[in-house]
């Protein structure tokens, strides 16, 4: 039987590892997206997209900043 992805299965180091990776998606997507607003006209419909993905991998962020972060209640 295949094993199916978890990430409540991801050690520690692991999560730390795919939260580099989806920030430098993050930082990679906000920079197509302003090299867009400097160079007009762009596609409205593709700037959708790019934001919408950048919203996305930000959500993924927090979830696993969350994750690795544990809730201290001072």
């Amino acid at each position: 039987m295949d094993k199916t992805y978890n990430e409540s299965e991801e050690t520690p180091a692991q999560l730390r590892e795919r939260l580099e990776t989806l920030r430098m998606e993050h930082r990679d997507l906000d920079d197509a997206i302003q090299r867009m607003v400097e160079h007009p006209p762009y596609d409205q419909l593709k700037m959708q997209r790019l934001k919408k993905r950048k919203l996305t991998l930000k959500d993924r962020i927090s979830d696993i900043e969350d994750r690795l972060i544990p809730d201290i209640i001072a």
